[in-house]
């Protein structure tokens, strides 16, 4: 069901968003667009306690949220939009996680915001952190999908990756605004 949520907001998202897309507008901004459809719909298929959230960097007790990079480092954590029940459903709490980039950014960005999906998507992280459904993790992780959004304004061109338990799943391209 999350899929088919994501691709429909997407698709609304590049219905009403094209021109913002060509405009150039920031990244901030069009996460804040791609977040109205996506509450909207998320609401419509029956999860009505969930929240679209751009630049959310929030847990437990109102802490920023962290998680551990390769060398097993806290560091904070801010991604460009999330879907996520904002802690009140513990056993689902978080559901989709968002990173765009505009197509001229640099790769060590895209690369970055990939690794960051991974590692979002990942029940645990070498057992450091667990998701029980119980009680909160200290770092974030247990998203059950992860996309990272490319926009390609001069060419109308977009492509999505897809990512859960820690892993590339499959990738989609296509065209707006034509």
């Amino acid at each position: 069901m999350l899929t088919q949520i994501f691709e429909q907001s997407l698709e609304q998202f590049f219905q009403r968003e094209a021109q913002n897309i060509l405009s150039g507008v920031s990244e901030r901004n069009l996460c804040s667009r791609l977040a109205i459809p996506l509450e909207t719909i998320t609401h419509q298929n029956g999860l009505s306690t969930y929240y679209a959230d751009t630049e959310y960097n929030r847990k437990q007790n109102g802490r920023v949220k962290t998680m551990l990079d390769d060398d097993m480092q806290v560091i904070n954590i801010t991604c460009d939009l999330i879907l996520h029940s904002r802690g009140e459903v513990m056993a689902r709490d978080n559901l989709i996680a968002i990173e765009m980039k505009k197509s001229e950014r640099p790769e060590e960005e895209k690369a970055s915001d990939r690794a960051r999906l991974r590692t979002l998507t990942k029940a645990s992280f070498d057992d450091v952190w667990s998701f029980d459904g119980q009680t909160h993790p200290e770092h974030v992780c247990g998203y059950e999908v992860g996309y990272f959004i490319e926009l390609d304004k001069d060419n109308n061109y977009y492509s999505v990756q897809q990512f859960q338990n820690g892993q590339f799943i499959s990738e989609f391209k296509g065209s707006f605004g034509l």
